[in-house]
């Protein structure tokens, strides 16, 4: 076994969790090693963001790469949801200061972080399967890894380590910290088809997400005018379907209303792709030497389209927290209790809304009604702008990064920001 450096941060997985955190934290100075397991570019599902990606995005300086590489603006979503009401859409310029995000074919998307992680000052290590995390007491202390084709592992020591694993979620299983909701143990079936309807206008790029008796389908646009079809439904309803996951998608597709209007003329250009979306929490975000972001950390129903948004605004927040960290140690506890806090309020929020609004029963203005009393209690916003904060990830913009840190320090200065600099 072989011992090399030491590092500041080590970052297990290299998706949108791991290449931000990684990349923001070396552009302040710190000595950040990425380990990913696979090779990039790889293929990934979660097409489709939200703009509470935008501020992580920005903050990378990635805003105009992604103008420029053509993907696909999204403005809003429609929604064929609830009480027959037809279809109903938000738009994001009702919630926030950005008018659109993007649909994005991750194993692209995934790619450009990793590679402005590389940009930024971090060591990027692909085809490293990290064996194990290592603890002296309770502390993690570094972890132990293996390169393809290497005959012996490697171990690196260092501050603090990420687990940014995504489902594989490392550290939760080692430490025993995942937790299911049982409510929300569905499976996914999608395709790619060509030759789609398409909405005019700014709905052009929408997300259509229409409610099926038995689950409900996703329909995303993407740049190479493919679309990504898929049909989501509890375990037990496809058990009991007699049906394989792919049978049951052309024929929910035959039946369905909106969706089946945008697909009539296309053609279905690749095979199905299966998973399963069981919805979870882990007990713990953090402990002494590691934490968890991303999926690694918690994984919400892929209903509102909010997995690559908050991970990303959940490494923003781990960012601002382990940069004053790292250069406070003692104040180390409480920076990290008051990223869990913040970050697991977020996700609760969002879990009790996904929960309401599976209820197809109800009203567009009862979805508006809940979101309200979610995000805005006091009322001080109408009903559907808090329904279009929601969905749009921004509900608050620091609900998760409200600490000291004024993030335009960081987004408009190259110099390498301390605690005092950071203060707000």
């Amino acid at each position: 076994m072989t011992r090399k450096e030491d590092f500041d941060v080590v970052v297990i997985g290299g998706g949108p969790g791991g290449s931000a955190t990684a990349g923001l934290l070396a552009q302040q100075g710190h000595k950040v090693l990425v380990l990913e397991k696979e090779k990039f570019p790889r293929y990934h599902i979660g097409e489709s963001l939200i703009t509470g990606s935008m501020p992580t995005i920005e903050a990378l300086g990635l805003r105009d790469k992604l103008d420029r590489m053509g993907y696909v603006r999204k403005y809003g979503g429609t929604l064929l949801w609830g009480r027959n009401q037809g279809a109903w859409d938000f738009r994001f310029t009702e919630a926030s200061e950005y008018e659109y995000t993007f649909q994005v074919r991750r194993a692209d998307f995934d790619s450009v972080l990793l590679a402005r992680a590389r940009e930024l000052g971090a060591l990027v290590v692909e085809e490293a399967s990290v064996q194990d995390v290592l603890f002296e007491g309770d502390r993690a202390v570094g972890v132990r890894y293996l390169r393809k084709s290497d005959a012996e592992p490697t171990t690196v020591n260092s501050k603090l380590v990420v687990d940014a694993s995504g489902q594989q979620h490392l550290l939760a299983r080692k430490l025993d910290l995942i937790e299911y909701h049982s409510d929300l143990r569905n499976l996914a079936v999608w395709a790619y088809f060509q030759g789609c309807n398409r909405y005019s206008g700014t709905r052009w790029g929408d997300t259509l997400t229409e409610n099926r008796p038995n689950g409900w389908f996703w329909f995303i646009p993407l740049s190479d005018s493919t679309v990504s079809v898929g049909y989501v439904t509890p375990i037990e309803a496809f058990k009991a379907s007699g049906k394989t996951l792919e049978e049951l998608h052309a024929s929910e597709l035959a039946a369905a209303d909106e969706i089946t209007s945008l697909t009539a003329p296309a053609t279905r250009v690749s095979g199905f792709r299966t998973i399963k979306d069981w919805s979870y929490t882990c007990k713990k975000f953090y402990g002494p030497g590691w934490a968890l972001v991303g999926d690694a950390a918690a994984f919400i129903d892929p209903l509102l389209s909010t997995g690559v948004g908050l991970t990303l605004r959940g490494s923003l927040g781990l960012f601002e927290t382990a940069n004053l960290a790292l250069h406070n140690p003692n104040e180390e506890t409480a920076l990290y209790e008051r990223y869990e806090r913040n970050y697991r309020e977020f996700l609760n929020s969002l879990l009790e809304f996904v929960r309401f609004f599976y209820d197809r029963t109800k009203s567009k203005e009862d979805y508006f009604e809940a979101a309200q009393q979610s995000i805005d209690p006091k009322r001080l916003r109408p009903r559907k702008i808090d329904f279009a904060r929601m969905l749009s990830g921004v509900s608050g913009m620091r609900d998760i990064f409200d600490g000291p840190l004024a993030l335009r320090a960081f987004r408009d200065s190259d110099a390498p920001q301390t605690p005092d600099t950071l203060a707000g």
